[in-house]
């Protein structure tokens, strides 16, 4: 029987989470649960930095960006050791269940702690780079695209009036999912990103033959996985001779006050995370799949999300 859960957020923050924080610990103590919010992340539960949360703990934080408990990547918490500690901070503190706010490298530690020491767990997703596998989108992915499109419609009135080519650099390790989003919305030429082969000399024809038909501006999005933005500016410009600049966007992406759609799937799955614990259930990660809140088992959730990059980058470039 759950009396007592803890909440975490772990990896990179994005914009959100605080609202699943409040959705979690005020549904809890709707529930008469008692909540214990964990600071740090898997770090926090390893060296025992907790405060028990009720009702008045979240409150002013639903239009906040970053989280309120704090966070960090833990490569402690996948060694041996550090599940060790986290298991013997959840047995001090009479912890029943896990609800760990995250992207696709804390629902992997989740899912082999679980294994290992069987603790209920449910997993919310978030993180701006959508990169859970089995679910339509992540907590923060709405707002960080948004983000990227004002800096990116910013550039475009100073490319315009520069006549300028500007490569713009946004955030994307692994995948090239907020570059091409970016890009087609933002009405961009083109974009670089890891799922695909570019050629710069391509590219610099086109730009070129642009230029000669009268196409005074250019800008470029790649995906920090794929390249830097300095590096393919200082390229461009050697090849072409036309004037080209380097922005990266960096960590704005993760920061600002989320978007109505990100505050309203946070509240969702915050809710549908406890309820899913209260239910029996474990090892799962609450989700919309097709519109639809779903539990996913953290095992496919970690798998690599597959995203049909083809489509959206041919139409990126037939609408240039």
């Amino acid at each position: 029987m759950i009396k007592r859960i803890a909440v975490l957020t772990t990896g990179g923050d994005a914009p959100g989470m605080n609202a699943a924080i409040r959705a979690v610990v005020r549904t809890a103590v709707n529930a008469k649960l008692e909540v214990m919010g964990v600071f740090h992340g898997y770090w926090g539960l390893i060296n025992e930095e907790l405060k028990l949360f009720d009702h008045r703990s979240v409150s002013g934080i639903i239009d906040l960006g970053g989280t309120i408990l704090k966070t960090m990547r833990c490569p402690q918490f996948h060694t041996e050791e550090g599940m060790n500690r986290a298991e013997e901070t959840i047995k001090k503190n009479s912890i029943d269940g896990l609800i760990v706010i995250g992207g696709n490298g804390s629902f992997r530690g989740l899912h082999e702690f679980y294994k290992r020491y069987n603790v209920p767990c449910m997993g919310i997703p978030a993180s701006i780079d959508n990169d859970i596998n089995g679910i339509d989108t992540t907590i923060g992915w709405d707002t960080a695209i948004n983000t990227a499109l004002y800096a990116i419609d910013n550039i475009r009135d100073t490319a315009t009036s520069m006549e300028r080519i500007f490569v713009v650099e946004v955030m994307g390790r692994e995948s090239g999912f907020i570059a091409l989003e970016v890009a087609l919305a933002g009405g961009c030429e083109d974009a670089i990103i890891p799922e695909r082969k570019y050629s710069l000399e391509d590219m610099c024809h086109d730009i070129v033959n642009g230029n000669l038909r009268g196409k005074i501006s250019w800008i470029i999005v790649v995906a920090e996985g794929a390249a830097a933005a300095p590096d393919i500016a200082k390229k461009i410009n050697e090849m072409t001779g036309l004037d080209t600049r380097a922005v990266v966007l960096g960590h704005i992406q993760r920061g600002g006050r989320p978007t109505a759609f990100s505050r309203t799937l946070a509240l969702t799955l915050g809710q549908a995370a406890v309820e899913s614990l209260l239910k029996g259930q474990t090892d799962k990660a609450v989700a919309l799949n097709s519109n639809k809140l779903i539990t996913i088992d953290l095992e496919i959730a970690t798998r690599r999300k597959e995203i049909d990059t083809d489509n959206l980058y041919k139409l990126i470039r037939i609408l240039t």
